[in-house]
């Protein structure tokens, strides 16, 4: 039987990581992103996940970053800690830091790079729940980043076998398996999407929220229109996704960009007006000099558009391609 969990639901942010210019985690900023987020409405916080850039950052700085998500929030929003790992033996290490740090529950992505059998997955992840059963667990399935799909009846056997795997944040983009989920899980597992554009048609087929990047610059719109959504206001809810362009070009380009949070952090004007390119050795170097060259304003400016950002992006890249 599922743990019961009510708030699992609604608009949770995939918070970004404001760092300063010698790479440092920025304290001020990072404080005032929480607020933000729960001055628009945001009521489920996601620290350390893709979007704050977990991969790059060390277990000091997760710690940290989660630490002051959770002081800021003083109980106004819940925190759902960032604590994957391709090492279960690290992944349960994680989990058992960021309970004692106040976290009110963790989101444990499909380990990535050791491409684990179905099997496999279900060992990871039933080990991680065994070792913290008064944790809940939010599973997070995208497999465009780990080369690891949750398989929907392993999801599924998770969510019946595990009485603290609460939820999971489908981002695979296959709906057939989103629907298979919904269709078979039991009674207080929730369903969130993991990718902002079809935040309205998974809520239309029962889901029970977003787990949001777009939320990051819009955490007001973002967190009403799920609200609407979820409580049956259809026509509304489409008026402001259609009207704000959710889930259309803008936060589409900014998804695929290599780094989730370049455009969504420079709208928050974080790193001294400049897009941060940090320890992402893998890169390819044209990458690194495209994000580099999105310049941001100095303080005092207005800062751009995510759309402007990534309309910048998509000419710089047409440019490139018509002339090798």
């Amino acid at each position: 039987m599922t743990m019961k969990i009510d708030w699992m639901r609604g608009c949770a942010t995939a918070l970004v990581t404001p760092f300063t210019p010698d790479g440092a985690i920025d304290e001020e900023r990072m404080r005032a992103l929480v607020e933000r987020q729960i001055a628009g409405g945001v009521r489920l916080l996601v620290p350390c996940g893709t979007t704050g850039e977990s991969a790059t950052m060390t277990e000091e700085e997760d710690a940290r970053v989660i630490g002051l998500t959770i002081e800021v929030a003083r109980g106004r929003a819940k925190v759902i800690a960032g604590a994957g790992s391709n090492s279960t033996a690290s992944a349960i290490e994680y989990s058992k830091r960021f309970r004692e740090l106040g976290a009110d529950a963790v989101l444990q992505v499909a380990p990535w790079y050791n491409k684990p059998t179905q099997e496999g997955l279900y060992a990871h992840f039933s080990a991680i729940a065994e070792s913290i059963p008064d944790l809940p667990i939010m599973l997070y399935n995208v497999p465009g980043r780990t080369s690891s799909n949750i398989a929907a009846q392993t999801t599924l056997r998770l969510a019946r076998d595990c009485e603290n795997i609460v939820a999971v944040k489908e981002a695979s983009g296959n709906l057939s398996q989103i629907m298979e989920i919904l269709r078979e899980r039991p009674a207080g597992f929730s369903v969130l999407s993991g990718d902002d554009a079809v935040t309205l048609p998974l809520i239309a087929l029962g889901g029970d929220g977003i787990v949001s990047v777009a939320s990051n610059e819009i955490p007001d719109l973002m967190s009403r229109m799920t609200n609407l959504a979820l409580d049956g206001n259809w026509k509304e809810a489409r008026r402001i996704g259609r009207q704000h362009n959710v889930g259309r070009m803008t936060f589409r380009r900014a998804r695929t960009l290599e780094r989730n949070d370049i455009a969504e952090t420079g709208r928050l004007g974080r790193v001294n007006g400049r897009a941060r390119v940090r320890r992402d050795a893998g890169m390819a170097g044209t990458q690194l000099d495209q994000l580099a060259a999105v310049q941001l304003p100095d303080a005092g400016h207005s800062p751009p558009s995510l759309a402007e950002i990534c309309a910048a992006d998509i000419m710089r890249r047409s440019e490139s391609s018509a002339h090798p």
